[in-house]
């Protein structure tokens, strides 16, 4: 009888913890995924990337539906339901997580239902209601992702104070909103709800939002979101968050900043902290222990400091996005059964689902400034591009990075239409070791958003 029930135990089915079974199970190794919440895909599936990014297309499509032409500015009269936003969300992930699931089951991965925690480095204790089951692993990958932040000074929110995990519930659509927490998800939510005319205010104790990124393509970010009303208040944080009764007698959101100002809303969205979600996970009983933020850390191989036990996806911190978890996990499985594999490309794309959408792979400028690396820039603007006037997008900012030297691409940053699909052609050059001179001699589709990469070639060629 073998040693252990499963070669491989993921805990969590998110990207990290499904790529990473699926992997393994290949290998031809017994592999059992471990999930507490009532659909496999975890929070990926259920709360964040597929609800969010549905929810967005809704948000578009009536956006689009309700914009005068002429002026760009949304008409009030024209105002969709909570309902008609939401319509869609449950569809996409009824049929995800029929994929997700169908992918399990066809690799002969065992889904075990419940909320697990440590006994000791290889076994797991598995709790479903008045139920209990152990389960033992040769081998064991903690994907758990995080956990929302909580809503400060709020016991009765009734329904005004919500995180990311309850944003698929509203019952109604607020005409003022405050989104606490400028990160990835609150810039995404304030710039959806904006696009449908409410009045949104971010607030963010931090100077800037969104640092890693390129900070021209930030800064135009801002302004296309103060074009739409949002209010952003930064170097500032919440002290005490309160709900009282409004004049209608409908409850509000009183948030209290350090500073002493004061915000009413109809609907305050927290989206600060979001810990590891590894509070439950008895992590000493294995001999982990977490960071302040409830991470683990691990080493290239996603090995924690116990060998045998691996982590994968947002429960490691930076950059937490479903297709580097997915990636992470896979290169888990492999390692872990001792499979020669590459490491995780250095140049991954990033994908911000704001209204408009950014993308980017590779440096931005003010790290290249930094590590004193020579450089120029080649720039496009959709509404130079027949493709931008034709979907009307004026506003979209392309550029391209590449080395003084040897014309190396260096990096690509876009803001506008499809600029999450648009940076893949970039992703590529880049890892190829591409670089001007491919851009100056390609042939590009006409019209696409891809010419973009030809406009902004011959505009750093000039430059140069």
């Amino acid at each position: 009888m073998p040693a252990y029930d499963f070669d491989l135990v993921c805990l969590g089915s998110g990207p990290a913890g499904q790529r990473a079974a699926v992997q393994a199970a290949k290998l031809g190794k017994r592999v059992a995924v471990i999930e507490k919440q009532h659909v496999v895909g975890g929070a990926c599936l259920e709360t964040g990337t597929i609800p969010s990014k549905t929810f967005r297309e809704a948000v578009l499509s009536f956006a689009a539906a309700s914009t005068t032409l002429q002026t760009g500015v949304v008409r009030p009269e024209v105002r969709p339901t909570a309902e008609q936003l939401l319509a869609r969300v449950n569809e996409v992930v009824r049929r995800e997580c029929a994929v997700v699931g169908d992918q399990l089951s066809r690799n002969d991965v065992a889904v075990i239902r419940g909320l697990a925690s440590f006994l000791d480095p290889h076994t797991i204790l598995v709790r479903a209601g008045d139920v209990d089951r152990r389960v033992t692993g040769e081998r064991i990958l903690v994907a758990v992702g995080t956990a929302p932040g909580s809503c400060p000074g709020m016991f009765e929110r009734d329904g005004v104070a919500i995180t990311s995990d309850e944003i698929m519930c509203l019952r109604r659509l607020p005409r003022t909103m405050v989104v606490v927490g400028a990160g990835i998800i609150g810039i995404e939510y304030a710039s959806m709800f904006a696009a449908l005319g409410v009045e949104v205010t971010v607030v963010d104790r931090r100077d800037r939002p969104l640092e890693f990124l390129d900070r021209e393509i930030v800064d135009e970010l801002l302004h296309q979101m103060r074009k739409r009303r949002v209010t952003f208040r930064f170097g500032e944080a919440v002290e005490r968050a309160e709900v009282h009764a409004g004049p209608d007698q409908a409850p509000r959101a009183i948030l209290l900043l350090e500073s002493g100002k004061r915000i009413t809303a109809e609907l305050a969205l927290f989206l600060v902290g979001d810990p590891g979600a590894t509070e439950q996970l008895n992590l000493a009983a294995a001999g982990l222990e977490p960071d302040a933020r409830g991470r683990l850390a691990v080493d290239e191989d996603f090995r924690t400091p116990v060998p045998h036990i691996y982590a994968a996806g947002d429960v490691i911190g930076f950059p937490g996005l479903a297709a580097t978890s997915a990636e992470q996990g896979r290169l888990a499985a492999c390692h872990a059964f001792g499979v020669a594999t590459r490491r995780m490309a250095a140049h991954f794309p990033v994908g911000i689902y704001a209204v408009p959408e950014i993308s980017m792979v590779g440096a931005p400028e003010h790290v290249l400034t930094d590590g004193r690396i020579p450089y120029e820039t080649g720039v496009a603007r959709y509404r130079e591009i027949a493709r931008g006037q034709i979907l009307g997008d004026e506003s979209g900012f392309f550029k391209m990075i590449f080395h003084r030297d040897d014309r190396r691409l260096l990096g690509v940053h876009v803001m506008g239409t499809g600029a999450t699909e648009l940076i893949h052609v970039g992703q590529a050059v880049l890892a190829l070791g591409g670089g001007l001179d491919y851009f100056l001699d390609t042939v590009f589709n006409y019209p696409t958003l891809a010419e973009c990469y030809k406009v902004a070639a011959l505009n750093a060629a000039n430059k140069l």
